[in-house]
């Protein structure tokens, strides 16, 4: 057992798998039908989305598609849609049907990321976000969150937020109730007691596990170099050496369960933009580690004026390149969100041939698109769009 343990703080499903895809492809499916709702205030609409009451789902969601595109080592590109779109990185589907729900009942679209990230910090989904998931070298699991506002540019973020379960919306406390951006650590924690939120224990049977079998492996893989003993055979506590060696970043830590995030992007019927994302980092991750979730421009961007864009993939790598920021820019230039994706994902491979990572974008007048670069692994994207005639395409 490594000399860094330490005892996971005191106490306080999953979305099943896509179906199996044909590879290279897009579905269309879920063609729902029903009457939209009267618009209802803030509080009333989100507390209908979370879980709400009577009426049912189809009393509320008006005509829509949902959109899933399958990629493997490539973009996919929809013609433009009717505003409101909810687009959503991976095969979270309940994520993006929450958002939409709020849009529907008359709820911002800030109000659609901080529910739609929420309902996936409840349902752990992939293991990536919520509680119970990618415990740290000390068997903890830590939540960062970050939500932004496209018409004030305003953004609200935690990182390495400990015994909280909800960080999306402890984030966006820190837009409504702080001068501040971001928060951080313990002290992220115990502004979200301040602000209401319950301290709730974060480790589970399933996180104790994956700890458990990862000290069994001589805690491998992890995320440090340049140390002694060698940590790529065992663990530690590490101290420094002297001469460091330049290394590459190894497959080992690259695969698409440590993709780090659920990205979101919201374009209301007004073309107002919100964005936000939420995860529990990476698995082993050296404690205080903060990925590119949390950090504007990197984990997601949103501007009202252009439109907004959300990555996943190695976090570590991601933020260096601030690539929904990026993507964001290159739409305000006058690119579609295709070609914005590409240029991204092509600037990044530049420096890192073989990172793992992926781009959704889309503007204000409802074009959107997704790109990734690793040809091994598929990835899913969900969007909800009112329906307008027009080709769905491949690149």
């Amino acid at each position: 057992m490594p000399g860094h343990f330490r005892e996971p703080p005191p106490a306080g499903n999953r979305l099943p798998p896509p179906r199996p895809g044909a590879g290279r492809m897009h579905r269309l499916s879920s063609l729902l039908r029903g009457v939209p709702a009267a618009p209802m205030g803030r509080s009333a609409a989100m507390a209908a989305a979370a879980g709400g009451s009577g009426g049912g789902r189809q009393a509320v969601v008006a005509q829509l598609l949902l959109v899933v595109l399958q990629l493997a080592g490539s973009c996919g590109a929809g013609s433009t849609a009717a505003l409101p779109v909810v687009i959503n990185t991976w095969a979270f589907r309940k994520a993006t049907e929450t958002a939409w729900r709020v849009l529907q009942l008359g709820g911002s679209e800030l109000d659609a990321v901080e529910k739609g990230c929420g309902q996936c910090e409840i349902d752990q989904c992939d293991g990536s976000v919520g509680y119970g998931g990618s415990p740290d070298e000390s068997g903890e699991t830590t939540l960062d969150a970050m939500i932004m506002d496209g018409n004030t540019m305003e953004v609200g973020a935690v990182a390495d937020l400990r015994r909280v379960k909800n960080a999306i919306g402890v984030a966006r406390k820190v837009i409504e109730h702080t001068k501040h951006t971001l928060l951080v650590g313990e002290s992220a924690s115990l502004f979200a007691v301040r602000m209401g939120f319950p301290y709730e224990d974060l480790t589970t049977p399933k996180s104790l596990s994956i700890y458990s079998k990862w000290l069994n492996q001589s805690c491998q893989p992890n995320y440090w170099k340049n140390v002694v003993p060698d940590s790529s055979k065992s663990c530690g506590p590490y101290k420094r050496l002297e001469k460091v060696i330049c290394e590459k970043w190894t497959i080992s830590q690259r695969n698409v369960h440590n993709h780090d995030t659920i990205g979101m992007v919201v374009i209301g019927g007004n073309g107002t933009v919100a964005s936000g994302t939420s995860t529990n980092g990476g698995v082993h991750k050296i404690p205080g580690r903060v990925g590119d979730s949390p950090i504007a421009g990197a984990g997601s961007y949103a501007d009202s004026t252009a439109g907004g864009a959300a990555a996943t993939g190695d976090g570590d790598i991601m933020m260096r390149f601030l690539p929904s920021y990026q993507a964001v820019e290159y739409m305000r230039m006058g690119m579609d969100p295709t070609v914005a994706c590409q240029k991204v994902i092509s600037r990044i491979q530049k420096y890192v041939p073989e990172f793992f990572g992926a781009v959704i974008c889309a503007n204000t007048t409802g074009s959107y698109a997704g790109c990734m670069q690793h040809k091994s692994l598929k990835w899913e994207l969900f969007l909800k769009i009112n329906p307008r005639p027009g080709k769905t395409k491949q690149n």
